[in-house]
């Protein structure tokens, strides 16, 4: 489907946190260059609102939203306002991590925009005819398979590790790395690059930056690629950026890792850090193998091209309507959050 100029599609960004720019920058271009038009939406006070741009249209209350009237709105998140005009879509935030909850139809999306071929599979068995499943890769990744301006920042000629913890209380391993990585620093001629989860907390933030010096960078930013091009081994603990890194055929080390699985060098005592670094940094045949298996079944695709595949599957959503799909659940104590969030009480 293609509209004309004269009454373009227009597609509506949902955000609330940062790591949606990654994913959505990529799938913008691509609508921009069709000539159609896209508007964003972030709740006031959100955290990704520092990140948006002077270009950037962004929508302030539901009644501009109502009066845009986009054909699509697309969220990396779980959730959606479903009073927002347009077919709802799901672009994602990351790979399955393990953490709980990772495939759940929470009845807000019509089309889910999957990464690879375990996604796909997962959401289709789980399918209630409530919404269509389109295997076109992850938008985030494009970057990730072309050189990015901004990587040259990060390079270095001694390895470089990218620390990169997850946010939750119960899995992040903030407190317990902290008094290694401060002793590596000291002792190993590695640099560091640290980016904390957009959800850390004020306390977590001040105990890395500390650390910012001459092999020490701590980044906050909403575009990670440099990062992940830039660094020869990640460091979290239960994160779906272990897999985004192992994409570019890169080891990957977890601390207590919920769901660890054997393309991951996964340890459970954090005084073993520095061993487990120098393993990974040797990268031993058998264990890149395993990453290549893993590359196969999350996103074989490689093309930087998910966001062209992602606008043709929104293109072709529109021309066939939701009318085919089943009624989805009322789901009511979510969405009368979401009316109060945005201040808007109205049903529709």
């Amino acid at each position: 489907m293609s509209e004309s100029v004269e009454n373009p599609l227009r597609f509506l960004f949902y955000v609330t946190l940062s790591y949606s720019y990654a994913v959505l920058r990529p799938i913008e271009k691509v609508i921009k260059s069709k000539g159609y038009k896209v508007a964003w939406f972030i709740p006031q006070g959100a955290e990704a609102e520092k990140f948006l741009t002077d270009s950037d249209q962004r929508l302030m209350t539901v009644k501009q939203v109502k009066q845009f009237d986009s054909h699509a709105v697309l969220a990396p998140g779980n959730y959606i306002p479903d009073f927002f005009p347009g077919i709802k879509v799901q672009v994602f935030h990351g790979f399955d991590s393990g953490k709980k909850n990772k495939f759940q139809v929470r009845g807000f999306f019509d089309l889910y925009c999957t990464q690879g071929p375990n996604i796909t599979e997962a959401f289709t068995k789980i399918n209630d005819g409530t919404y269509d499943v389109v295997e076109t890769g992850w938008s985030k990744l494009d970057p990730l398979f072309h050189p990015h301006p901004q990587t040259q920042n990060f390079t270095s000629d001694k390895p470089v590790v990218f620390y990169a913890p997850t946010f939750s209380p119960k899995l992040t391993s903030t407190y317990e790395l902290l008094p290694e990585i401060k002793a590596l620093i000291a002792q190993k001629d590695w640099h560091w690059i640290i980016k904390l989860h957009p959800k850390a907390t004020k306390e977590e933030s001040e105990m890395f930056a500390a650390l910012a010096g001459e092999k020490v960078k701590f980044i906050e930013t909403g575009d990670i690629i440099p990062l992940l091009q830039a660094a020869d081994v990640i460091l979290s603990d239960t994160s779906s950026v272990l897999a985004e890194f192992a994409l570019q055929q890169k080891p990957v080390v977890a601390l207590n890792n919920r769901r660890p699985e054997d393309w991951m060098i996964n340890f459970t005592e954090p005084t073993e850090l520095s061993v487990h670094l120098s393993n990974a940094l040797n990268k031993e045949e058998n264990l890149m193998a395993r990453v290549s298996q893993l590359c196969a079944a999350i996103h074989p695709r490689k093309d930087g091209k998910a966001s062209d595949r992602v606008v043709n599957a929104i293109e072709e959503a529109v021309a066939k309507g939701t009318g085919h799909l089943k009624a989805k659940p009322l789901n009511l104590v979510r969405r009368l959050k979401m009316r109060k969030k945005l201040k808007y009480y109205r049903w529709r």
